[in-house]
């Protein structure tokens, strides 16, 4: 059977806008905190979205790596070791270490040893942090959070209305009005085009050991959980017509990340909670991603300097509804639970566990799967 080309409709359009919730965020403390050229980080996320949707030809999320980056951004004043070339040291380690488990076939191997319990559980477990976290942003303005969530989900049940963007629109609309000088600014933008520079000659020994250290490493578990094997079960649930592998998964995250790390971008990944988010908007193809790719890539090239004031229009109730929402999509994934009541206890303690650390809630679910199916424990 020949796999669904990718579509260019309002359709794709809307759900290419449902990972905003993690990406927005991310970006805007990178450059802000960290003080990495955007230049670099939006021509690394619009060309590798761009090439992901034509090659899987699925929504396939490209993602910030969120450990990496919240240790980064949180850490970069405390740890004056942290900077933006220990990131794209860590950028660099993490591509050769996903290239590795790829090319010998660790990646695939390493996944047999998830019981579905375990996977399920960790699947429900990021639905819910993305849940939480979506309710912490909206709580900053409790009445419009509840009032977009609300005006969201009457809209996803009306499918000829694209509810993501009427989501934007009324956020951008929100966010002139609560900051009267925001139109001015937007007015005063000017296209300024520029390239970044080969980030790989100014790095130091020091930049990939302590990148490699206090970030790179303290992300693998995340990422074999969610941007690993979360994310191949989703896309194969979803779209068995185009299915993906963990070694091509793997290969795709080191390639993404040694090219990012080249012009100065950030560590990306892909996540499940992102698939997500593009489909409960109305992504069904890669379509979604080409165009966000797209979008990314001619405002890394053309608009870089003004991307942190861009981003203001996207205010944090709205971001909230958007990851609450991705964040529903994700933990529904995980309604197939079997009967027995070791899986049971299973999904939900490693969904638990999950909320606090996926890499934890993995160790966790493989041992007390094993562990109960042999009798060593009871429930």
């Amino acid at each position: 059977m020949t796999a669904p080309k990718n579509r260019y409709d309002l359709a794709e359009l809307a759900g290419a806008f449902g990972d905003l919730g993690t990406l927005i965020p991310f970006v805007a403390a990178y450059i802000s905190v960290v003080k990495m050229d955007p230049a670099g980080i939006l021509l690394a996320f619009g060309s590798m979205m761009v090439i992901v949707g034509l090659v899987y030809r699925t929504p396939f999320p490209v993602q910030p790596m969120k450990a990496i980056g919240a240790a980064a951004i949180t850490q970069t004043g405390a740890l004056a070791s942290l900077t933006a070339a220990t990131v794209m040291g860590a950028g660099i380690v993490t591509g050769l270490i996903w290239l590795l488990l790829a090319a010998t076939g660790m990646a695939r191997r390493l996944t047999r040893w998830v019981p579905k319990a375990a996977l399920l559980g960790v699947v429900m477990g990021l639905g819910f942090s993305f849940m939480l976290e979506g309710t912490r942003m909206m709580a900053q303005s409790p009445w419009l959070g509840a009032a977009l969530l609300a005006a969201t989900l009457v809209l996803l049940a009306r499918s000829r209305i694209p509810a993501m963007l009427v989501l934007l629109v009324v956020g951008g609309l929100v966010a002139v009005l609560e900051q009267p000088a925001l139109l001015s600014e937007l007015s005063a933008i000017r296209v300024a085009p520029r390239l970044p520079s080969f980030a790989w000659p100014g790095l130091t020994l020091d930049d990939l050991w302590i990148g490699a250290i206090f970030l790179a490493l303290p992300q693998l578990p995340l990422t074999f959980g969610n941007a690993l094997i979360a994310i191949t079960e989703e896309n194969n649930r979803l779209f068995p017509d185009r299915p993906v592998t963990e070694r091509r998964v793997a290969f795709s995250t080191g390639l993404m990340n040694l090219w990012s790390s080249a012009i100065g971008g950030i560590p990306m990944c892909h996540g499940a909670g992102g698939m997500a988010g593009h489909v409960q908007f109305g992504a069904r193809t890669g379509g979604a991603t080409v165009m966000l790719g797209a979008l990314l890539l001619a405002m890394g090239l053309l608009l870089a300097d003004s991307v942190a004031l861009i981003f203001r229009l996207f205010p944090p109730a709205v971001l909230g509804v958007i990851l609450f929402l991705a964040g529903v999509q994700l933990a529904l994934a995980s309604k197939d639970v079997g009967g027995e009541k070791i899986e049971r206890f299973v999904v939900l303690a490693t969904a638990a566990l999950a909320v606090w650390n996926v890499g934890i809630a993995v160790v966790f679910g493989i041992l007390a799967f094993h562990a109960a199916k042999r009798g060593w424990i009871g429930v």
